[in-house]
């Protein structure tokens, strides 16, 4: 098949609900993908963070044809082994005591929000007069759950009416979040770091800010680590930057690393809110996406992926702080990690240049704000990151 019978293909028969590149991927190897042409791309975007071990990555690979030759489904009418396994890793990691397994990111924060209510419900006697504090330009999901407390009115404004009893604070802005909390507030949802919002990590003096107001009111924190958990800061949890605990993490993207998988995971006074018949799925935590969960947590450990993030992260945070004092169109940079933001000058439209970059062979991503967002695999090297400088410098 052609570039132009793909695309052409596409756009008869599949939905209209993104603005494709005018490319067709065919394969990857380790941080490069390459087109049905074979041109080769420098991948700083890792199919918007999923695939942090970059691609044909020999134990991922080898770990997911033995579990493809032996299981894929079950349903959860039966327990399978990977599922038990992937519970215990995750709830090592996180210091939860509780997981539940989805097929994506915005699942996982669908049953967050249902497992905040339930606990309110619970708690409360049976009233369900409860309200969640959300964060302006965060983004957690576009189902009708996850886009209620998406705080951004243009993703919102076709699809009402959403959910209600949502309100939405400013991010790093305590007072904001401390002016909403009444008696109905049954959690406060946030990113660690903000992804599509424009790559705003969260203050110290924020984060534990709402840690108090969740304590001294028994109102949950939800922490939606999607983008921003997994090894992408440097820590398997951005939260762990800031010396705080949440009541309810999720997390998707780079917890399967290529294969649909997402989760959400409590403490145990939580999670046993939830009881049979509150919540399930017909795919979540089948032997073949949990098998891929963990072996990507014994690469993480055996290959010591976080010891690598922190030092090319910090490496790669260098580099991209100096453009801003060398180009022009470059006014700020921020992030943690290797999840990075450049923030552009408006004469250089953020779209422009992920295309431009496209042609140059570098894969980047767009952000709000008109930012150059930078979520490279994990396995990225120093080499690499000079190779992305050097194709920005041209190009900016």
């Amino acid at each position: 098949m052609t570039t132009k019978e793909c695309m052409d293909l596409a756009d008869s028969h599949l939905l209209h609900v993104y603005n494709r590149f005018p490319l067709v991927l065919d394969h990857g190897d380790g941080v490069y993908l390459y087109d049905l042409d074979g041109k080769e791309y420098l991948d700083f975007g890792s199919g918007i963070g999923v695939f942090g071990l970059g691609y044909n990555y020999k134990k991922y690979n080898d770990a997911l044809k033995a579990q493809i030759d032996k299981l894929i489904h079950t349903s959860n009418l039966f327990y399978n082994a990977p599922a038990a396994l992937a519970g215990e890793k995750i709830c090592e990691f996180s210091g939860m005591d509780r997981v539940f397994f989805t097929n994506s990111g915005t699942e996982a924060n669908e049953g967050a929000i249902k497992l905040a209510r339930k606990y309110a419900y619970n708690r409360d006697h049976g009233s369900t007069d409860h309200e969640i504090i959300a964060m302006k330009h965060s983004f957690h999901g576009r189902s009708m759950g996850a886009l209620s407390v998406t705080g951004n009115e243009h993703y919102q404004e076709a699809f009402r009416p959403l959910i209600g009893g949502v309100k939405f604070a400013n991010f790093n802005d305590l007072e904001s979040v401390k002016a909403l909390v009444t008696k109905k507030t049954c959690a406060i949802m946030l990113e660690p770091v903000q992804g599509e919002g424009g790559l705003y990590p969260a203050s110290e003096e924020f984060i534990q800010g709402i840690r108090k107001i969740c304590d001294d009111h028994d109102i949950l924190m939800i922490c939606d680590e999607v983008q921003c958990g997994m090894g992408r800061t440097g820590k398997m949890l951005a939260l762990e930057n800031y010396g705080v605990k949440a009541d309810i993490i999720t997390f998707a993207k780079a917890l399967g690393c290529g294969v649909p998988v997402g989760a959400f995971a409590a403490r145990e006074e939580v999670a046993s809110a939830m009881v049979p018949g509150d919540h399930g799925t017909t795919y979540g935590g089948n032997p073949f996406a949990c098998a891929a969960v963990n072996v990507v947590l014994d690469i993480f450990k055996e290959d010591k992926i976080l010891d690598h993030v922190k030092e090319v992260g910090f490496y790669m945070d260098q580099k991209l702080a100096e453009l801003v004092g060398e180009l022009p169109n470059v006014i700020g940079h921020r992030g943690k990690g290797l999840m990075q933001g450049l923030a552009l000058a408006p004469e250089k439209p953020v779209g422009e240049v992920v295309k431009a970059c496209l042609e140059k062979g570098l894969i980047t991503l767009s952000a709000e704000g008109n930012v150059l967002r930078l979520l490279p695999p994990l396995v990225i090297s120093k080499t690499d990151v000079d190779k992305m400088i050097l194709i920005l410098k041209t190009l900016l």
